[in-house]
């Protein structure tokens, strides 16, 4: 099967023969087409503004397209180690993926930074020196789904996900601080379109509130259906089914629903401010939590690159630990397991204008870590 591969320099001109001797070359592999396809482009964009906003021309930066299939993003994978050589790799969207290239990589001596999929399997005991995920570990936006459903006193949640890594993941982040009972847990299937059965048992379920974890175009059609079903359940979920590429797909149906984020356009500090500016300025649109989490993720390495080079894998190692670098979240740390330890929002939609978005409205959780860093060991 024929893949598109795009190479992005971070100048306007280089030299005829690559990247100097003292250059990296990295390699993203991300969702461009398909159902997932606006996940990944943010995340290429948000991080190929990082780069270009550097100023560096040392930094290559191969990018191909996993078509969000596994045996895909292996075999990009290998290709991307075997022939280009890259020194680090970044850009997987899903969790499912993530856990055929991750191990992979990282077994060949490479450094991984995630600018998204953080599985629990990555977090804890399956945890690697050089795997960096500078999202979040997948139950965090959940956990603090279920922190806000306490704090509006929700107690017989109906609650629902896709059948994969990240799915499973939300539901046991939710299910671990909510503190009420189920009205029902559904797993429905990874691409699943129609929810009219889904709709249907919550309406007979007798909750007096909704989790779900959908992204995509998987959200994209719940919320239109759910919103067209007559059902008047309050919805809750993570930013992944309330980003500015849903929004706008779904329209009223999402206005007021809580949602949780480590990120939003509206953080107050001067880098937040200046990326949302720059990003919407650039490419016509807001960025999401996507085009964020990619925007840090270049940032991350450009920061480390001050310190070290990659084959100095000790060295390059410690200066992505410490994080050193202006975060569009603010101040940004890594815990021990090498995931963020950082402030979750509840956010609420909105409309500014002609344009479905998210304002924070509170923190659900504040300084949070995953759980599964006791069970990390280097």
């Amino acid at each position: 099967m024929k893949v598109t591969s795009l190479i992005f320099f971070t100048a306007l001109a280089m030299l005829a023969n690559g990247v100097s001797a003292e250059g990296i070359k990295v390699g993203m592999i991300t969702t461009l087409s398909g159902g997932g396809a606006g996940l990944g482009v943010d995340v290429r964009d948000g991080f190929m503004l990082a780069i270009a906003q550097s100023g560096r021309n040392d930094i290559e930066v191969v990018i191909e397209d996993d078509q969000r299939k596994p045996d895909i993003a292996v075999q990009l994978a290998d290709k991307m180690i075997q022939s280009e050589k890259v020194d680090v790799m970044t850009g997987i969207i899903w969790s499912n993926l993530a856990m055929a290239v991750v191990p992979f990589s990282v077994a060949q001596g490479k450094f991984y930074l995630s600018p998204n999929a953080g599985p629990s399997a990555l977090a804890g005991k399956g945890c690697h020196k050089n795997y960096f995920n500078v999202a979040w570990q997948n139950d965090n936006l959940h956990e603090a789904a279920g922190s806000y459903a306490n704090s509006e006193g929700y107690v017989n949640s109906f609650i629902l996900a896709p059948n994969y890594p990240a799915g499973q993941d939300a539901l046991t982040g939710y299910k671990r601080m909510y503190s009420g009972k189920l009205a029902g847990e559904i797993l429905t299937k990874l691409g699943q379109k129609d929810y009219a059965a889904e709709i249907a048992q919550i309406r007979a379920s007798g909750a007096d509130s909704v989790f779900f974890f959908l992204p995509g175009g998987m959200g994209i059609s719940f919320l239109k259906q759910y919103a067209n079903s007559g059902v008047d359940i309050p919805l809750m979920g993570p930013a992944f089914s309330f980003d500015q590429g849903i929004l706008q797909a779904v329209g009223d149906a999402a206005l007021g629903v809580v949602n949780t984020s480590q990120w939003n356009k509206d953080i107050d500090n001067p880098t937040n401010m200046a990326f949302v500016k720059t990003f919407q300025a650039k490419f016509g649109r807001l960025p999401s939590l996507y085009a964020s989490q990619g925007f840090d993720t270049a940032n991350l390495l450009i920061s480390a690159l001050e310190t070290a080079h990659p084959d100095d894998a000790d060295a390059f190692r410690a200066a992505l630990e410490a994080a050193e670098f202006d975060s569009t979240r603010g101040s940004f740390a890594f815990g021990p397991n090498h995931h963020p330890i950082q402030n979750i929002y509840a956010r609420e939609v909105i409309k500014e204008g002609d344009i479905y978005t998210n304002k924070i409205i509170g923190i659900a959780l504040e300084n949070h870590s995953d759980v599964y860093a006791p069970e990390c060991s280097f």
